[in-house]
């Protein structure tokens, strides 16, 4: 069963994350994570990278892989995912940017992309620890519902209301958001190690309820995480306001060995 864990604020979550990818660079210094983009991971982000500073943990050898990219957008546009990531997590934690990798974009080669990109991720012996946020419609990654839950990384054609919510990024004009990306496939996602799911705000109850506690549908596409041996699902009050068993995955949280870690 995936893990639930509720949680008062984000700091709170960004700190259960960062212990976690902490204590599995000091055992293995060439860790693989798995990087997503969007608001969900940014506190997590920071914590890692006060973690990592404060105990002095080297991450010279960390190896990261992103989830998606636009399809088309140039990788030094500053919304890309390129300059996303290089902005909120290379940098921040002082990783080595040449063993960080994100999917290809380029449309003229980005028939051969998905194939090359999940090639590469098995050469790195596959990912650690892969960071997640969900939408509002159950997606992770660009899987949007309908998406195979065996997808591999794959380009994809967005949804209206996928451009429409990231319009914001784009000085609220969507004429802007490119119509594709490139993104891991469902399949490739649950090839990862430990998966960590963030989620907060009352607009992701309902996926996060349909994730955990729904019937296993491409229609939640996150709802595959249920099929994972090792899914982490964190949470804010508000998220798990639809959660029928959240007084169970609080009491069982509240009494897990210290020693089992997530």
């Amino acid at each position: 069963m995936t893990e639930i864990i509720i949680v008062d604020n984000e700091a709170k979550a960004g700190e259960i994350y960062a212990r976690c990818v902490a204590d599995l660079i000091a055992r293995k210094p060439d860790a693989v994570l798995g990087l997503a983009t969007g608001s969900s991971p940014l506190t997590a982000y920071k914590a890692l990278a006060a973690t990592v500073k404060a105990e002095h943990i080297d991450v010279s050898h960390v190896r990261g892989f992103a989830l998606d990219e636009y399809a088309g957008l140039d990788p030094a546009h500053p919304e890309s995912y390129r300059s996303t990531i290089t902005r909120t997590v290379v940098e921040p934690l002082g990783l080595t940017p040449e063993l960080v990798h994100v999917p290809n974009g380029n449309l003229d080669t980005i028939m051969d992309a998905g194939c090359e990109y999940d090639a590469a991720i098995e050469a790195a012996g596959g990912v650690d620890v892969q960071i997640l946020g969900i939408g509002t419609d159950g997606h992770i990654g660009f899987n949007e519902p309908g998406s195979s839950l065996a997808s591999g990384t794959r380009i994809k054609t967005l949804t209206q209301q996928t451009r429409e919510d990231n319009a914001r990024f784009f000085d609220g004009d969507i004429s802007q958001v490119p119509t594709h990306c490139i993104t891991q496939g469902i399949g490739t996602i649950m090839k990862a190690r430990h998966l960590i799911l963030l989620a907060f705000g009352e607009n992701k109850a309902e996926a996060i309820a349909q994730t955990v506690e729904g019937g296993i549908s491409a229609l939640w596409p996150a709802s595959a995480l249920q099929l994972h041996p090792h899914a982490t699902v964190i949470v804010d009050d508000a998220a798990a306001s639809r959660l029928r068993d959240a007084d169970y995955y609080r009491w069982a949280y509240d009494n897990k060995p210290s020693w089992q870690g997530i």
